[in-house]
């Protein structure tokens, strides 16, 4: 089967934002549309919302007035479920509550035709378990659209243990027909995006309950050294500090209560006192009138050092700022420390200077140790995070900060922790990309366009396993894990093989 022809009727149930961006969709791509909600008048509302979202397109440029009128027209409320009959899609977008779901969709089963296919836009919920009341579950289908639906353009489709291929095609067809861009992916807990992008939200949270830094200088430690373009205490404070708890603890549920998706405390805390971000006023920050912007933790101004030593090849994406020191004018010299296989800067004062590696910066057995956070461009990146063993001083510290001023980058020195803010996000992000390709939950160019599309990472985590390499990443998460009881850190089996095939 292809895409569903434009003079099919498309039907939305459930007329919130994420409802009308679908309708929406589908509208302004030729299709006949029905709107329905249980609630009285609600259908009719969100229809002339939809007409002015329209008129503001003609405004635009985006459509013509014709178009516009000709929408309209095609554009109709249903008082009751029984005027969808004619439907050849019906999506629905109503509470994420599993009863509802199954209530609505075995309704629909009585109404529309059997060739109908029935699509659900949850989030968190199994497409299996929706589907599970049907006598015909095959029909039905997972169809996550992002929001705002009008301008995001991945769509997931999610197949359910029932699901029949020829559904499943019929929707991504459909979806791409409409403009967006679709990924396949099995009926797993989270999808693609909503599993995957756990640890950028997970690992900021537990870095901030180890004091690791305050919320502002861990956004933007991400942000201006990993390029995200928003932080993981911005991004949940616009999301919702409840929303995201509560698709957290249900990916977390759903998988058992693994110790990889468990939740944070702290984060649990701020929901319970109502502190849910923007539309509350306050999250992690303060979002009312007149309140001071937070400033992240950010080192003052230090000599650059007149030259360095190096010990070997920086590793990774590391090895660029042999380039960076050499264009900022300072001297690299040969370091020639016996025993140590591992490349590092050696500072003026002794100290050593080098790329985290799973490991806090105190337990190495040379004492002076400085460990610098990873980027997956050094060149790029306008802030670098810096952790210092106990045995640096502030005088070594400060060659540190100076060097990476002299480069181009502000600099914010925070606690020493095994994988610091960057290295233990990226790392965690790529372990679960990689095993939930070897699972089979996704193809991994579906999971890369996923997450760029999905949730705007400067990257695809199955292209930063490439660049990184698979061996780095397991040795970084295997050194976090022995130094963390529990299970969080353990690597994947998935990511091992992938590591023995690079040797």
């Amino acid at each position: 089967m292809t895409a569903l022809a434009t003079s099919s009727t498309v039907a939305v149930v459930g007329t919130g934002t994420m409802g009308q961006g679908i309708a929406q969709v589908a509208l302004v791509a030729g299709h006949r549309v029905r709107l329905y909600d249980t609630a009285a008048g609600r259908a009719g509302q969100a229809a002339e919302a939809i007409g002015g979202r329209l008129d503001r397109l003609v405004e635009k440029g985006r459509i013509s007035a014709e178009e516009r009128d000709a929408a309209r027209e095609r554009l109709s409320p249903a008082t009751a479920l029984a005027e969808l009959a004619d439907a050849a899609l019906v999506i629905e977008a109503i509470l994420e509550q599993l009863p509802a779901k199954q209530e609505l969709f075995t309704a629909l089963e009585d109404i529309v035709a059997a060739d109908c296919l029935l699509a659900t836009n949850t989030s968190s919920l199994s497409v299996t378990a929706v589907a599970g009341r049907l006598r015909h579950p095959g029909r039905c289908v997972g169809m996550h659209f992002f929001n705002p639906a009008p301008l995001l353009p991945l769509v997931e489709v999610i197949s359910g243990f029932a699901t029949d291929e020829s559904a499943a095609t019929t929707a991504y067809e459909t979806a791409a027909a409409w403009g967006k861009q679709p990924v396949r992916c099995t009926d797993t807990p989270g999808f693609v995006v909503n599993r995957l992008a756990r640890p950028f939200y997970a690992e900021a949270l537990r870095a901030y309950e180890e004091r690791v830094a305050d919320p502002a200088t861990i956004d933007a430690v991400l942000r201006d050294g990993a390029g995200f373009k928003m932080g993981p205490f911005e991004l949940t404070d616009l999301i919702g500090q409840d929303v995201n708890e509560a698709v957290t603890h249900s990916v977390w549920q759903a998988f058992f209560q693994d110790p990889k998706f468990t939740p944070s405390l702290a984060q649990r805390r701020l929901v319970e006192s109502g502190l849910h971000g923007r539309k509350a006023g306050r999250g992690w920050f303060d979002y009312s009138e007149g309140a001071r912007q937070a400033e992240p933790r950010t080192a003052e101004p230090c000599p650059a050092p007149g030259s360095v030593g190096l010990h070997a090849k920086l590793p990774g994406p590391a090895v660029v700022l042999r380039e960076l020191i050499e264009e900022a004018g300072i001297k690299i010299t040969r370091d020639r420390t016996p025993g140590e296989s591992e490349g590092f800067l050696r500072l003026p004062g002794g100290a050593c200077l080098g790329l985290t590696n799973g490991y806090p910066a105190t337990s190495d057995v040379y004492g002076k140790y400085i460990r610098f956070d990873l980027s997956l461009d050094y060149r790029a990146a306008t802030r670098i995070a810096l952790a210092a063993s106990e045995a640096v001083s502030e005088a070594d510290l400060a060659e540190a900060v100076g060097l990476f001023q002299a480069m181009g980058k502000q600099v914010s020195v925070v606690e020493d922790v095994p994988g610091m803010i960057v290295a233990r996000t990226i790392a965690m992000i790529i372990d679960f990309a990689v095993d939930a390709a070897a699972r089979g939950v996704a193809s991994p160019e579906d999971i890369d366009t996923a997450m760029r599309l999905g949730v705007n990472y400067p990257g695809g985590p199955m292209e930063w396993a490439e660049r990184l390499g698979a061996q780095w990443v397991w040795d970084l998460l295997d050194s976090m894990h022995h130094q963390n009881a529990g299970g969080r850190y353990v690597p994947s089996w998935a990511l091992r093989r992938r590591a023995d095939l690079e040797k």
